[in-house]
């Protein structure tokens, strides 16, 4: 594959053709392609080696009241549930009041390890006394934070093993995210340490479990309100705290309790144009925080009120990577009317208890797939090939069978297309 040598400094009509003559795509298949690049001078900008824009469908979460501000949240997802499921939650929600959310602290972490050490109690109270001079460093190494109101707020260190520590320092870095200062503060602390301790840093980096950028989200629901059919609120309201409770204990079932949790946020997140994999990575290790996997949320009954609970680590900015250079970003941003990182972190959070509830409340009530299949099989239909109204006549049809399957779909749209011949 000689043609792929160097492809990063080709120009983009130039990786497309390269995919052609190498035999990788048809002339076809390299205008699907060109077609699907709508913004090709941004995406150069982004990304190295770039061919094209990979699109996923953007919807609007609605119903969410928060600290009592009504919110439309944008939310990028290709999963048919998602935005249905985070909707239907809020609207629940609502009824009774809305989310209270609070950003409790916004502050991220940064470490820079040392190896080979051959007294660790020692050295860890050296440069403990040693701290005001590298949080000076770190000053110095990004003032234009400080000017900001923000900058290095701590160090503390860290004994991990007999030979190894971790200077830990924690940073306020305003409205961003905050990944390129961080890092370069440590690198500047680091290479003091180095020259003024005669320490081995093994390296200098962000950590992305996020412990002093938490978020809590809660809500309260009059149990009478969630009677359905022949079952009573109260039995519904302990069914979902039995359902919590299981998370708690449970690790197979936390993983997919945290997973539907996951699910709004991922989509909040993406659409907010922040790193949606670091905001996983955060709230994920939290739900291990104390050694023990758990579910993220929890539920108990309070009088007459259900009340959830939803505290994870949420680093989002409203400024800096993609959020400035992509249009459709600062779009959300004035959909959502967020003023600032906290309040968006408080949308994310609301989001992701939303979207819990829901899910709870449909395992323990239809089970999971009711509140899905008209969903999916709308998927379904369209994955065959029904467009307009032929969609809605496929499910109505689709309903009746008892095999729904993509089989029965696309024999259904024929028959649909011939009617009448």
């Amino acid at each position: 594959m000689k043609g792929f040598e160097k492809y990063y400094r080709k120009s983009w009509p130039e990786r497309l053709s390269v995919l052609e003559h190498e035999n990788k795509l048809t002339k076809t298949e390299i205008q699907q392609l060109e077609k699907s690049a709508l913004a090709p001078e941004l995406g150069e900008t982004q990304i190295e080696n770039f061919i094209t824009q990979f699109s996923l469908p953007e919807g609007l979460g609605l119903n969410f009241v928060i600290n009592g501000k009504e919110y439309l949240v944008p939310m990028v997802t290709e999963e048919p549930s998602v935005i249905a499921g985070a909707s239907h939650g809020a609207a629940i929600v609502k009824k009774a009041g809305g989310f209270t959310a609070e950003s409790e602290q916004r502050a991220m972490r940064g470490q820079v390890i040392i190896e080979n050490v051959s007294n660790v109690a020692e050295l860890k109270k050296e440069i403990e006394d040693f701290a005001p001079a590298l949080l000076q460093t770190a000053i110095e190494a990004h003032p234009s934070i400080v000017k900001r109101g923000g900058g290095p707020l701590q160090l503390v260190v860290r004994v991990l093993d007999h030979d190894l520590l971790s200077v830990d320092m924690i940073i306020d870095t305003k409205e961003a995210m905050g990944a390129n200062m961080i890092n370069t503060m440590l690198e500047a602390v680091a290479a003091k340490l180095r020259s003024d301790l005669q320490v081995d840093v093994l390296m200098a980096i962000l950590s992305n479990f996020t412990t002093e950028c938490l978020v809590t989200a809660s809500c309260e629901i009059p149990v009478e309100s969630l009677a359905k059919e022949n079952l009573s609120g109260k039995e519904i309201a302990q069914k979902i705290v039995q359902a919590s409770r299981v998370a708690q204990l449970d690790p197979y079932r936390a993983t997919t309790h945290n997973k539907g949790i996951m699910n709004g946020i991922d989509a909040a997140v993406i659409a907010s144009g922040n790193d949606w994999r670091a905001i996983e990575a955060a709230i994920q290790s939290y739900a291990a925080k104390d050694g023990h996997y758990r579910g993220l949320s929890t539920w108990q009954i309070k009088g007459e009120q259900l009340v959830g609970q939803l505290r994870i680590p949420v680093p989002v900015g409203s400024v800096g990577g993609s959020i400035g250079l992509v249009p459709l970003v600062q779009l959300n941003s004035t959909l959502r009317q967020e003023q600032d990182a906290r309040e968006l972190e408080n949308i994310i959070a609301s989001v992701g208890l939303a979207q819990n509830l829901v899910a709870l409340y449909a395992l323990v009530t239809d089970g999971i797939q009711k509140g899905h299949m008209n969903l999916q099989m709308k998927s379904l239909a369209a994955s065959v090939g029904a467009s307009g109204a032929e969609v809605s006549q496929v499910i109505k049809r689709l309903k009746k069978l008892p095999q729904q399957d993509a089989a029965a779909a696309k024999k259904i749209l024929y028959e649909i297309r011939n009617e009448g011949f």
